[in-house]
């Protein structure tokens, strides 16, 4: 696994702590800081990602109630909720292509969540991407 990939796995992994422990982002943040034996990039990455996405929760919440057509979103398991505000920070706010973050949202469905997962979470990204991205062809 990539030091992107695996900073992303470990965003995932502390938005989850976030969300089901309701901690401060900080705490969270400075017990990953004194425990991670990472590489420095990964670990910069995965902060970049965690922090940018715990910001923008609502924003990236929003989206997916949006997308995600008949979910309330405290139906949608914690593990997918997680992955999904993840992909969706990276989407709106870095320059990584949509192929790229829909297919790591997916593997990371795969090694983390639920059988149904993948296909649940490909299809809320995949009507952002038809509505959003697809008309800006410099995020493909």
């Amino acid at each position: 696994m990539g030091k992107r990939s695996t900073g992303r796995k470990l965003a995932m992994q502390l938005l989850y702590q976030l969300d089901a422990q309701k901690s401060e982002s900080d705490s969270v943040k400075t017990i990953f800081e004194e425990q991670a034996k990472f590489h420095e990039d990964t670990k910069e990455w995965a902060l970049t990602l965690f922090e940018g996405a715990a910001k923008a929760q609502s924003e990236c919440d929003d989206l997916i109630i949006k997308y995600a057509i008949g979910w309330e979103i405290g139906r949608i398991n914690s593990v997918d909720r997680c992955i999904l505000r993840l992909a969706f920070y990276e989407l709106l706010h870095t320059e990584t292509p949509f192929t790229v973050v829909v297919n790591e949202a997916i593997e990371l469905c795969k090694r983390y969540s639920t059988e149904d997962s993948p296909k649940f979470v490909n299809g809320i990204l995949g009507n952002y991407v038809k509505k959003e991205c697809l008309q800006d062809s410099s995020k493909a």
